[in-house]
């Protein structure tokens, strides 16, 4: 598969340009991570950007996947000026390679899981206490919650 081209109206109604057209590029198959990873480029006009939910169910529908949630969009920055933006895109097989593979932050982002309610002196002082021992001992400090 090379790199896809579609173009579609945003939800929102704008002014003169509200055509915003999606390219995929360096698209590479990765069966290793059980997914497909690409750069995905926007060039939405005078439109300050556009939101990464439009993007997910967009770029579902252009390579055919069935969850819009196994769409992971990240690391966009738009072009001084205005007009293009460019980031990441990963689309994982199945929801179960996305909770395997992808980074805790990235889920939390999604509104996958949830965020350990530990202060930050605690995880300092466990990380301390552990400086003393070494091996079972240090991993049983560690991994107490």
């Amino acid at each position: 598969l090379r790199g896809r081209t579609e173009e579609f109206t945003n939800s929102k109604p704008h002014t003169m340009a509200d055509r915003v057209t999606v390219r995929t590029r360096k698209f590479q198959s990765n069966p290793l991570l059980s997914r497909k990873q690409m750069v995905v480029d926007v060039i939405h006009g005078r439109l300050p950007n556009v939101s990464k939910k439009d993007l997910q169910t967009r770029l579902a529908a252009m390579y055919k996947v069935q969850d819009p949630m196994n769409v992971v969009l990240f690391g966009f920055r738009t072009v001084f000026g205005g007009g293009r933006s460019s980031g990441f895109a990963l689309i994982y097989q199945n929801a179960e390679a996305r909770l395997k593979y992808e980074p805790k932050y990235r889920l939390l982002r999604f509104g996958v899981g949830q965020k350990s309610e530990t202060s930050r002196k605690q995880v300092k002082e466990r990380k301390n206490r552990a400086k003393k021992y070494r091996g079972r001992e240090r991993a049983k400090i560690l991994n107490k919650k």
